[in-house]
């Protein structure tokens, strides 16, 4: 991905443990990295298809200066944060945030931060078999997408579908849906528990009727084995009503460790 390079930025700004430092301020060298396609700027010389980094030094000196955090830590997540919701094309961003006058009481160049952040791409899959179904489904992509850090990209089609595991339950409605997310996998996991508990779900019975379901199936190319959390969603290639929905949306979505498509993957599951 192509580079715009920000080089120590100096803001005057009042960030520090110490409250003379939240009062008389200092100053803080901003370098930032972003990554962005510029093929199209190159080519038309048109500065509306690239990222203006005059705005983006302009919009980092106004954020610096209009807030005050204690650990340059904060400031470095926030920053990168706003920028990211509010610049577009940005995809992610090395940020550094630099504390020349760090009072250490020794003598010291400076001391930094340095982060990378940006929009990761996930799959979810949706699903309820009690009550008003497809409801609780609209209600949950309306929910994910009003998350700050979240935007809804695509959503699939909703299937009728039979039970999977405990089957002597009522049919499913089953969806999946693309989201850009800020959020790590597990900020992210623990939203979704947010959307399924205000939607009255409860834990009870394994595989038991649901309100909501919702399961990250994707979440980049990551592989993730931990208590609570394993990304790709380890059952997935098997499920016929997880498959189905997240062909219509993302049929050459690869798995990172089968190798096979989501496409290749229905075909395989429909043949059996």
């Amino acid at each position: 991905m192509d580079k715009i390079k920000i080089k120590n930025l100096e803001v005057f700004a009042n960030h520090g443990v110490f409250p003379e430092e939240n009062t008389l301020g200092q100053k803080f060298l901003v370098s930032a990295v972003l990554y962005t396609d510029t093929r199209m700027a190159g080519r038309t010389d048109d500065l509306s298809t690239s990222i203006h980094y005059g705005e983006v030094s302009q919009f980092i000196e106004r954020y610096m200066k209009e807030h005050t955090f204690q650990l340059i830590e904060r400031t470095a997540e926030n920053l990168a944060e706003e920028l990211l919701l509010h610049t577009p094309g940005l995809e992610k961003i090395q940020l550094e945030v630099k504390k020349p006058w760090a009072p250490i009481g020794l003598p010291i160049e400076t001391v930094s931060v340095e982060i990378e952040r940006g929009w990761h791409t996930v799959y979810l899959a949706l699903g309820s078999n009690m009550g008003e179904k497809e409801q609780y489904l609209r209600r949950a992509v309306q929910a994910l997408d009003e998350i700050r850090e979240c935007k809804v990209t695509k959503v699939s089609d909703f299937f009728v579908t039979e039970p999977y595991g405990m089957i002597e339950q009522e049919e499913f409605l089953n969806g999946a849906l693309e989201l850009q997310t800020l959020l790590y996998p597990e900020e992210l996991l623990e939203e979704m528990h947010k959307i399924e508990q205000a939607a009255g779900r409860e834990r009870v019975i394994h595989w038991g009727p649901r309100t909501l379901d919702l399961d990250i199936i994707f979440y980049d190319s990551l592989i993730c084995e931990e208590d609570g959390l394993c990304i790709p969603h380890v059952d997935m290639h098997n499920r016929k009503f997880v498959l189905e929905p997240l062909c219509q949306i993302a049929p050459y979505k690869r798995h990172p460790v089968y190798g096979k498509t989501i496409s290749e993957m229905l075909i395989d599951i429909t043949d059996k």
